[in-house]
């Protein structure tokens, strides 16, 4: 196969895989400590080889994989599939993934009715509580 070597650098091997979308994705991941190769934090141009295990945390899942294979040319999805073995956990579900309430660019801020709205789906005490009495 084109591209198949017995070893290459641990970024490109992570992008050719489909792991990552881009390379500089997968080098920056490399520089902030996101990958482990067989337990040990890795640079962008550390060696990988046939039978180490690469743990990339990215995007908030940890994925890791054990190289069947190594290539450094991007390949198709099912062929990429071939060069490593999937042992991550499943991902977590989707009800567990936080929505966040999103507002239309250039709306400006939230009238006094949508505050209200916000702090009671925040479950935020309302806003003007009791003070002090007045005196008259």
């Amino acid at each position: 196969m084109p591209g198949e070597q017995v070893s290459a650098r641990v970024d490109i091997w992570i992008w050719s895989v489909r792991l990552t979308r881009t390379r500089s994705i997968a080098s920056d991941a490399c520089r902030g400590g996101h990958v482990r190769v067989n337990g040990v934090r890795v640079k962008p141009a550390h060696v990988v080889r046939a039978g180490d295990e690469v743990r990339l945390r990215l995007e908030g899942r940890e994925r890791v994989v054990v190289v069947s294979r190594v290539i450094t040319k991007r390949v198709g999805a099912p062929v990429a599939a071939e060069c490593y073995v999937d042992k991550s956990p499943p991902p977590p579900p989707r009800e567990e993934a936080v929505t966040v309430a999103v507002r239309a660019r250039g709306a400006g801020r939230p009238t006094k009715r949508e505050r209200r709205s916000i702090d009671k789906l925040l479950g935020r005490p309302p806003a003007g509580g009791a003070g002090p009495p007045a005196t008259g």
